[in-house]
């Protein structure tokens, strides 16, 4: 990793953010459902993360009122566990801590291990359950939020594993 940058999403990446996608998830976004979010959902924002002009990871928000939801965020399995993810997550909640926003959203399966301790190490708390959420397994999603408060951005920027107890 040495150039990265985070970018809009442009029907150029595509094929990148498809296979990414395709790779990360048992229930993948369509072609067409990145581009809805591009091009017709006045709430969304995509953005990619390039290493130079590789795109290495992606996500995809909703901004309604002082909220985010973060809809889907992958990195490439080929450069996992290199900061990447932590990256671009860091990105997304500085630049809505910036703009005045208060609260970030998402889902997550609780089988994914991985992912829920990135969230954790950002403050991230689980506030409730969806169940039935994913159709292909039945498995439930858990609903995890955080507040974009001063203590929870002095949490977020130490990054890696902290012990807690």
């Amino acid at each position: 990793m040495v150039d990265l940058t985070v970018d809009r999403m442009r029907a150029e990446d595509l094929d990148s953010v498809v296979a990414i996608e395709r790779a990360s998830f048992t229930m993948p976004w369509s072609r067409g459902a990145f581009l809805y979010e591009m091009e017709k959902n006045r709430v969304a924002r995509c953005l990619v993360m390039r290493d130079g002009v590789v795109v290495v990871g992606y996500v995809c928000l909703w901004e309604i009122g002082d909220e985010l939801h973060i809809t889907n965020i992958a990195v490439d399995p080929t450069v996992r566990r290199k900061g990447i993810g932590r990256t671009l997550l860091r990105g997304v909640l500085d630049d809505a801590r910036q703009r005045g926003l208060r609260l970030v959203a998402l889902e997550v399966r609780p089988s994914n291990i991985e992912a829920r301790a990135l969230y954790d190490s950002f403050g991230f708390r689980v506030v409730g359950r969806r169940r039935g959420y994913y159709y292909d397994t039945g498995e439930d999603a858990l609903v995890m939020e955080t507040a974009l408060t001063p203590a929870a951005r002095a949490r977020d920027v130490s990054g890696g594993n902290q012990r807690r107890g």
